[in-house]
């Protein structure tokens, strides 16, 4: 799958113990209902968060969000609210997920249902909200490292 170039996306959930986890499993499923799907290991903190909250944001990087993607996947991290720590960004109003101001774009998800998918969960979600920057750079997965990718926008 290495050869397979991603984008890159932090999704996290809110409450008293939010929690945000690197992920590039993520797809567009719908556009009437709008619908998301992210991909979560069920050995992942994410992976309860998620189907205890019924809701996620997905924060789709940006190019110059690499360390924030570095940082979502390091399990040495601090967890709670102090993972969240020194990042610029703000609850969503539906879930209270974090949401990051550079991302190219911010959904807010609730979740409608969850599929087996070996040792994963297929999470679908129906977008709630969405919103995106003017940044013209996406951060990009391949060949196991990351990179960048710029566009003229619109």
């Amino acid at each position: 799958m290495a050869r397979f170039g991603t984008g890159i996306t932090v999704l996290t959930t809110g409450g008293e113990n939010p929690h945000g986890m690197t992920a590039n499993a993520f797809s567009s499923v719908s556009l009437e209902p709008p619908m998301v799907l992210c991909c979560v290991a069920r050995t992942a903190e994410m992976h309860e968060a998620i189907v205890s909250s019924r809701c996620f944001a997905v924060n789709v990087l940006g190019g110059r969000q690499e360390r924030l993607a570095r940082h979502f996947a390091d399990r040495r991290r601090p967890r709670g609210p102090a993972q969240f720590e020194g990042i610029d960004r703000w609850p969503g109003k539906h879930t209270g997920a974090p949401l990051f101001a550079d991302s190219l774009a911010r959904l807010e998800c609730r979740l409608v249902e969850v599929h087996d998918g070996g040792d994963h969960s297929i999470f679908l979600g129906e977008v709630l909200e969405a919103d995106w920057s003017s940044e013209t750079e996406a951060l990009l997965f391949l060949g196991g490292g990351f990179h960048r990718l710029g566009w003229g926008g619109r």
